[in-house]
């Protein structure tokens, strides 16, 4: 949503999207305040969901902090100081 990574756009391309600081994350992002292996972006058959996986500094939906949390278009993910937010058709 700001930053160094404002404006750019990952599509979904698979079932389980690991976001991360480390080499074995399917999105790499270059912030010290994301763990290696922060969270992932999930699909269950019914919906998207994000799921914090052990971070540091966790994860939150709208500023609700949680472990697994169900996602709808517009929402805002925090992971460390980073926003994301989630667009869906």
């Amino acid at each position: 949503m700001s930053g160094f990574y404002e404006g750019l756009e990952i599509g979904l391309d698979r079932d389980w999207l690991v976001i991360g600081r480390g080499r074995g994350a399917d999105l790499v992002l270059a912030e010290p305040t994301i763990s290696r292996a922060h969270a992932a972006i999930g699909w269950d058959g019914e919906g998207f969901f994000v799921q914090d996986l052990g971070s540091t500094n966790g994860t939150s939906v709208n500023g609700d902090p949680g472990h697994k949390i169900a996602l709808v278009d517009g929402d805002e993910i925090q992971i460390g100081k980073l926003v994301l937010q989630m667009g869906l058709p």
